[in-house]
């Protein structure tokens, strides 16, 4: 009996699973359409729950309220997708590339190949929260949390150009991670795209030349095949 009934239970655990999965996404994505239409504020449960087709227990189960709903609709803004959020980030295909690729110049070129749709997804729903956490200590928490995450990472690829000797002499790890943070912010992707018209190849070339300049020693043509 055992026997007949054990696959069976392992079938009703994974379509479980599956069918859990497929509920998040459907919530953070409804979240994050309602973020976007109608504010921090003007968000609610219940429409959340509505456009995601779902019972309003069913959402509050699935994130620490609203505040829980924008974060996890902000890291999958950030990842590409609710699914790939889960995903560590070293291992997401963009991160991947910029890793395995051992020229620098090309390395700084795939890290600034991912910065246009990085931005353009979850640049909306950072004004969101930027407006928002003006008056909500919480989000003002989240908002600490994202900036901290992103040093993280602009700090562990500034050690990884260090540790292949391309950096130039006179610039440090940490000096290196601040002109990261600096020239790859989302102000200037939006004032040079968003309000200027560049195209996202103006802008990438752009930002490419500035990062090689200010990061590699001679201008990284040590490295050129």
């Amino acid at each position: 009996m055992s026997e007949k009934t054990s696959p069976r239970r392992r079938y009703d655990a994974t379509l479980r699973r599956e069918r859990a999965a497929q509920t998040r996404v459907a919530i953070v994505e409804a979240a994050a359409k309602e973020f976007l239409a109608h504010g921090y504020a003007g968000a609610t449960i219940p429409a959340i729950a509505a456009s995601a087709g779902v019972a309003v227990e069913t959402v509050y189960r699935s994130a620490a309220g609203k505040a829980g709903l924008l974060e996890a609709a902000v890291q999958a803004a950030l990842a590409g997708g609710v699914k790939r959020s889960a995903v560590p980030v070293e291992e997401r295909p963009g991160i991947r590339r910029v890793i395995e690729e051992n020229d620098p110049r090309r390395q700084i070129e795939a890290y600034v190949a991912t910065q246009p749709g990085v931005w353009s997804r979850v640049g909306p729903l950072l004004r969101v929260l930027d407006e928002a956490a003006a008056s909500d200590s919480m989000l003002q928490g989240l908002r600490e949390q994202h900036a901290a995450q992103r040093r993280r990472g602009l700090q562990g690829f500034a050690d990884l150009l260090l540790e292949r000797g391309a950096l130039r002499e006179d610039v440090s790890a940490g000096r290196a991670a601040d002109i990261l943070w600096a020239l790859c912010a989302q102000a200037n992707y939006e004032g040079l795209v968003s309000y200027l018209g560049w195209s996202d190849t103006e802008y990438t070339s752009w930002l490419s030349a500035q990062l090689t300049h200010a990061l590699l020693h001679d201008g990284g043509a040590a490295e050129r095949e």
